[in-house]
């Protein structure tokens, strides 16, 4: 599997504030899921593309994490990872600025020192910390 594309699409329809818009992924997982102002930078249930973000993020940096570890002969029980991105206003605009890592792990017969290496490296190396142009921080506990 050297290379593979993944889709999406979103429609809007109105002006950024009063507007409502869909997200829908290749997938399906996401299917019109509805979005606006108000899921983005309020509390309305609704997806944002910034949460989004932080579960690819989670999601990516666990899935790096569990291979890296079976890489080195390791069998992790449990990899618990969450994601908060961070929005800042820049100018008339918003930017990424960061993307805290949480890590709880429970993996057998590992020395603390061995597995802050490969989680450090999974943390540089899977594909969505590579695309994102902002802070990476990882929190972690060894269980």
């Amino acid at each position: 599997m050297a290379q593979f594309t993944r889709k999406a699409k979103a429609e809007w329809q109105g002006t950024g504030k009063e507007g409502k818009g869909t997200l829908t992924s290749g997938s399906g997982v996401l299917s019109a899921t509805r979005y606006g102002f108000s899921t983005r930078f309020g509390e309305e249930k609704g997806a944002n593309p910034e949460e989004l973000i932080a579960a690819a993020h989670a999601g990516c940096f666990t899935m790096a994490l569990a291979f890296g570890l079976a890489g080195a002969g390791y069998t992790p029980t449990r990899l618990a990872t969450s994601a908060a991105v961070t929005v800042v206003q820049e100018g008339a605009g918003f930017k990424i600025t960061k993307s805290a890592l949480e890590l709880e792990a429970q993996v057998p017969n590992i020395s603390k020192e061995k597995f802050g290496e490969i989680a450090q490296g999974a943390k540089a190396n899977c594909p969505v910390s590579k695309v994102l142009n902002a802070e990476i921080t990882l929190d972690w506990k060894l269980l």
